[in-house]
């Protein structure tokens, strides 16, 4: 593609399409031009000429002249529509949509081998941080052992609200809101959804481990209160909402789930809607990756990124995969937990490997243990709105 202009059919213009319009409009090095675009509802009041818009996806699926097919909705099913439509008819495609990439990676791993074009999604884990890239290139050996981190912009927007100035959960969920960092409905991003997709993403790309993302047990900070609050600033910590993957003895274990994070902790600096990335290999020990998280022009920056490494003919070439010495998934793993609840019968702790600390009063209880991922992933405890857990370093 890199002797000719390439045309762009995006499907969806929001946060992320009108990110990717304005870096592409201000960026002079890239040999590319968007040909069209479709969207949902053809009345809306757009910041563009209209004649950009159309509400037949046929028109960029079966257009020979659109090279590079660019995905940024938020329906999961009409995006692997999208998606496995265009490999299909032999047009690369960048992609946003975390959810649908982790949903259906074994399929769209297939798509790619039998169609033999590029399907590219940087954008899918991490917005600015270009995470796949340096898996697929740098760590693409078999000594990694780790990849951790914040890799949600959103959460870490509204904990940092909390802890450095002080504001209610409510007022700092309000405030990502309307910077556009949070979606009007936050489940996906506070429950810990978002960040877990993220992880089955990059699971596979660090270690070549396809896993289903209901495998991966996730928890976010909506249970969050003034008590835990004030726990962790005893203990002179913060809170970070982290999705981990490590490696150990052949398999790999993954979560996501907030944290109490220490000074010492590299993640402890990463404030507002950046995220943090930490890998951990045999060799080089541990390395630092930080930008930002959320945000249409972060978020469009990365496809972008995409976009301009297709005029090079780049692809995933998924190496680990072919190393066929894949670890295998297992939530056998033991961690040490912060678990507060309000009364006794809402946990069960004889599920606990020990306790070492237990704080009991009129409003609030807790413990500090040692507890197993998978009884962890099995009890129904944190479905409690009273109930909450922190892992503890």
């Amino acid at each position: 593609m890199e002797s000719k202009i390439i045309n762009l059919g995006i499907f969806g213009f929001g946060c992320v399409g009108q990110g990717l319009y304005e870096v592409l409009n201000r960026t002079k090095g890239i040999n590319a031009r968007i040909k069209k675009i479709c969207i949902k509802d053809p009345n809306k009041a757009r910041p563009i000429d209209m004649s950009y818009f159309t509400t037949d996806k046929n028109e960029i699926l079966e257009d020979p002249t659109i090279d590079v097919v660019v995905e940024l909705i938020n329906e999961t099913e009409a995006a692997f529509e999208i998606v496995s439509t265009a490999l299909r008819n032999g047009k690369a495609v960048v992609s946003a949509s975390k959810r649908m990439i982790a949903e259906n990676l074994p399929a769209l791993y297939q798509l790619q081998v039998e169609n033999r074009v590029p399907f590219l999604y940087e954008a899918s884990s991490c917005a600015s941080i270009p995470i796949i890239r340096n898996l697929e290139e740098y760590y693409d050996n078999d000594l990694l052992n780790a990849v951790e981190g914040i890799c949600n912009g959103s959460t870490n927007y509204i904990l940092t609200k909390i802890f450095e100035e002080g504001l209610s959960f409510q007022t700092a969920l309000q405030q990502a809101q309307e910077l556009g960092f949070a979606e009007t409905d936050p489940t996906l991003d506070i429950e810990g959804y978002d960040p877990k997709f993220k992880i089955v993403i990059l699971l596979l790309h660090a270690f070549g481990t396809f896993v289903k993302p209901e495998e991966v047990f996730n928890f976010g900070i909506h249970h969050l209160n003034d008590f835990d609050i004030q726990f962790a600033r005893q203990r002179d910590s913060t809170i970070k909402l982290i999705g981990n993957c490590r490696r150990q003895n052949g398999h790999v274990n993954a979560y996501v789930l907030p944290h109490l994070i220490k000074e010492h902790n590299l993640l402890y600096d990463v404030y507002n809607e950046y995220n943090g990335i930490l890998l951990e290999s045999a060799f080089t020990d541990k390395q630092f990756f930080v930008g930002k998280g959320a945000g249409g022009t972060a978020t469009g920056s990365a496809v972008l990124s995409d976009i301009s490494a297709l005029l090079y003919n780049y692809r995933y070439e998924y190496k680990k995969i072919k190393q066929n010495n894949q670890p295998t998934f297992t939530n056998d793993v033991q961690l040490k937990v912060y678990l507060r609840y309000k009364t006794p019968d809402q946990v069960d702790l004889t599920a606990f490997y020990n306790i070492s600390e237990k704080y009991e009063s009129p409003t609030y209880r807790y413990v500090v243990g040692i507890i197993n991922l998978q009884k962890l992933k099995e009890n129904n405890w944190l479905k409690n709105k009273d109930v909450n857990l922190l892992v503890l370093e």
